[in-house]
């Protein structure tokens, strides 16, 4: 944990909330090492039933004001962003009279990809006194460790398909289009953009049954990382039983992610669906030796 993360350690945590299970597992495992949390859920992505159970403020995307007037009088200094969402437009935002105010950041930080929007709206939180963390920072017990999880193991094939992924990923970062690709012998077979690693799969299992993959099902990868220059305080690559159930159905050998820098949910069933399904998980190093 970092150091203002301890100087801040007794002060409740703010943890703004989107989809999926991450951030239950993140209070859990920030509250079980004894300090208090506050959730903030996000309407439209969060889970009402993920919520329930700790101190919580409903919010709609762009309600700024609220969120700073509330996390100030919980004593929250410290911030953490995690969960999924979908990236809003600005005419579906809801803004509340600080985030008007705001409107022009707002709108230069819209001018790019999702990094540099979530970039864009941490400085104007930060500039509302608090503090961004990285889930990862208070709680990395959801981080993927390095090495194999569950018992299938990658074949040498698999591995130069995987440092073929992550040099592909490493020359197309700085363009801050998505975080995944699938490869299979070398060959590109679909890259992540604004439809996400699950629609991506997807798109695979479809170009597979309709003949447009030549390779063999059972073979071929997918590979994620973070993007080289990339805030890690948000948006770290992520996977969970959906990943390995749609890699399954794509009829690829395995998930290859960056050890360390990617964040995992539901371990124990994501080790049960991998185990289950023939699919290997792997934990590798930023740049596997060639």
């Amino acid at each position: 944990m970092s150091g203002a993360a301890t100087a801040g350690q007794q002060s409740p945590l703010a943890i703004i909330c989107g989809g999926g299970s991450l951030p239950l597992a993140v209070a859990k495992f920030v509250s079980g090492r004894g300090r208090p949390v506050v959730l903030f859920p996000l309407r439209g992505a969060a889970d009402p039933a993920m919520v329930v159970r700790y101190p919580h403020h409903w919010l709609r995307i762009g309600q700024l004001g609220g969120f700073a007037r509330l996390a100030h009088a919980a004593g929250c200094r410290d911030v953490v962003f995690i969960g999924s969402l979908v990236r809003p437009t600005l005419w579906k935002l809801r803004p509340d009279l600080k985030a008007l105010l705001l409107l022009p950041s707002i709108m230069a930080a819209y001018r790019g990809g999702d990094d540099h929007l979530l970039s864009g709206v941490s400085k104007i939180v930060e500039r509302e006194g608090f503090h961004l963390l990285g889930a990862h920072e208070v709680a990395p017990e959801i981080l993927v460790p390095e090495g194999t999880l569950g018992r299938v193991q990658a074949s040498d094939r698999d591995r130069a398909d995987i440092a073929f992924g992550l040099d592909y990923l490493r020359a197309t970062g700085p363009f801050d289009v998505g975080q995944a690709v699938v490869v299979a012998g070398k060959h590109v077979l679909a890259v992540e953009a604004a439809e996400g690693t699950d629609q991506m799969l997807l798109r695979v299992a479809e170009l597979r049954t309709g003949g447009r993959i030549g390779a063999p099902a059972g073979s071929g990868v997918l590979v994620k990382s973070p993007k080289p220059a990339q805030d890690r305080r948000f948006d770290l690559p992520s996977i969970g039983p959906l990943t390995v159930e749609g890699a399954a159905r794509a009829g690829l050998a395995g998930i290859a992610v960056v050890a360390g820098s990617t964040i995992v949910a539901e371990p124990g069933q994501l080790v049960q669906a991998a185990d289950r399904t023939n699919i290997f998980v792997i934990g590798t190093p930023a740049g596997p030796e060639r």
